[in-house]
């Protein structure tokens, strides 16, 4: 049984007593109703392309999936390793249906639930109370946790931040070069245990020994920030349909920016693959769901004939069967040239390229040229979790090196801060000197007056982009671009 704990909750005796007006009868009755393919979770799909649709998985795609994807990222039972976790994402949605609960229960894990706030600040006292073995999160919290480590290096004397930067650097070589831990050198193992042991404390994952994301793509930067902190972060890739992960990467299975190798008992495959190797990802296996609840005619659309799920993701597979994840179909912008551009890849290289840029989002669809909503990194109300107009202290630092003082969104948009606005189109020339096509070049571009946010309508429960809210949101500053 997994341990569960919780605040303002009764004590385990009081929790079994719970049971005691049950009789054995009803819930042997209970019990032996159940069968492998019957229903067992309804998850609705986040609604990005429309109306969410609920996703009906049965017993046996949740407890094969939570004892299959949570070996192959090398999770262990009771008996071997006890795992602690912390649960902060929320429950309807699947990645963290199968990592807290359904493995939980599988591996006898212990649970603690964070406090309803964690996304507001609490997490991190959390994680320090807690000290987990393994910890996941979505790409969002993980870049939220990048910009507060950097906010704290900042802070720290000159030759504190020396010592950091230094130990940061040695550990990203390392990490970058080697795939084995006991390879790494002496000069590694000096930064992790005289630097980086004490900042992962201060963050509560002294103890942990793996680190998941997922339910959307991480960017390369995020990726390797927490090389530098000796903290490799293991992606998994699926979707609710597939009852989660079904390419899984792990300490034994890791590749940088890969989402690993399909978990043992799965299979996939690449349909209409093009000159580059990449193709629509297509998944079978037990894991794929029974279908979505009373929508017959959106099932057929996603399974085909043979049981073979189609992702809408598109990707390619190394030598090694590792997989890589190069945009999604629906997001796929085709422009009125008739030239595909997979908007991820140059959105991630904007975000690279310019350090103050929270939210990148690529528009052409149809449209002679490609333009581009950009957004800034800005504090967060820590009680309604809105955007502030108040600048992160990452964009404050990067408005002082190129000799701007502003420290507000208001007093950058609209080209007021005309140095801000030359340091990003050239952030922006330097990605299109690297587009192979014309076509591929971003010709306009905005600063948006505020960040995108769950709130506001802008990002899902779990931090992914609402591509179509967003073209509505901004109708109007987009229709701006392409006006005669």
């Amino acid at each position: 049984m997994a341990g569960i704990y919780t605040t303002n909750s009764p004590d385990w005796e009081e929790f079994m007593g719970l049971g005691l007006e049950v009789s054995d009868q009803e819930l042997d009755e209970v019990i032996s109703s159940q069968k492998a393919n019957q229903c067992c979770v309804l998850i609705y799909t986040s609604g990005t392309t429309g109306s969410p649709k609920g996703v009906m998985l049965s017993h046996d795609n949740i407890t094969w999936t939570a004892h299959h994807a949570s070996r192959a990222g090398d999770m262990q039972p009771a008996e071997i390793r006890q795992e602690s976790l912390v649960s902060y994402l929320p429950l309807s949605h699947i990645a963290a249906q199968i990592y807290d609960l359904w493995t939980g229960i599988q591996w006898g894990e212990q649970v603690s639930f964070a406090q309803p706030d964690a996304l507001k600040g609490s997490l991190v006292d959390t994680l320090r109370e807690v000290t987990p073995t393994a910890h996941m999160g979505v790409p969002r919290v993980w870049e939220k946790i990048m910009e507060k480590i950097k906010e704290g290096i900042s802070r720290c004397g000159y030759m504190k931040r020396k010592l950091v930067t230094w130990a940061m650097s040695v550990s990203l070589e390392a990490n970058q070069r080697l795939t084995k831990d006991e390879e790494k050198s002496f000069l590694f193992t000096l930064a992790d245990s005289l630097v980086l042991q004490k900042l992962r404390a201060e963050l509560g994952i002294s103890n942990c020994v793996k680190f998941f994301s997922g339910a959307a793509p991480i960017g390369n930067e995020t990726l390797q920030f927490f090389l530098g902190l000796n903290i490799r972060l293991y992606e998994a890739y699926g979707m609710s349909e597939s009852s989660g992960p079904h390419f899984m990467s792990g300490p034994k299975v890791y590749r940088f920016s890969s989402c690993g190798k399909v978990v043992p008992g799965c299979r996939y495959k690449l349909v209409n693959v093009d000159a580059d190797g990449i193709g629509e990802v297509c998944f079978w296996g037990r894991n794929v769901f029974m279908g979505f609840l009373n929508l017959e005619d959106k099932t057929k659309e996603a399974l085909d004939e043979d049981g073979w799920l189609r992702s809408g993701d598109l990707g390619k597979v190394d030598e090694d069967g590792f997989l890589y994840i190069t945009g999604r179909i629906k997001e796929l912008i085709i422009t009125a040239g008739g030239e595909n551009v997979a908007p991820l890849s140059i959105e991630d290289a904007v975000k690279q390229e310019l350090p103050i840029i929270s939210n990148a989002m690529l528009i052409g669809d149809k449209r002679k040229f490609l333009s581009m909503l950009l957004t800034l990194k800005c504090t967060i109300n820590p009680e309604t979790t809105e955007p502030t107009d108040i600048l992160s202290l990452e964009a404050v630092e990067f408005c002082q090196r190129l000799g701007s003082q502003s420290t507000k969104v208001s007093g950058i948009i609209g080209g007021k801060d005309k140095i801000v606005y030359q340091s990003i189109e050239e952030g922006i020339a330097r990605v299109n000197s690297k587009a192979t096509s014309n076509a591929q070049r971003i010709q306009k571009w905005t600063i948006l007056g505020k960040d995108f946010s769950i709130v506001g309508g802008e990002l899902g429960p779990t931090m992914k982009l609402r591509r179509p809210v967003v073209l509505q949101i901004y109708h109007g500053e987009i229709e701006s671009f392409y006006r005669e």
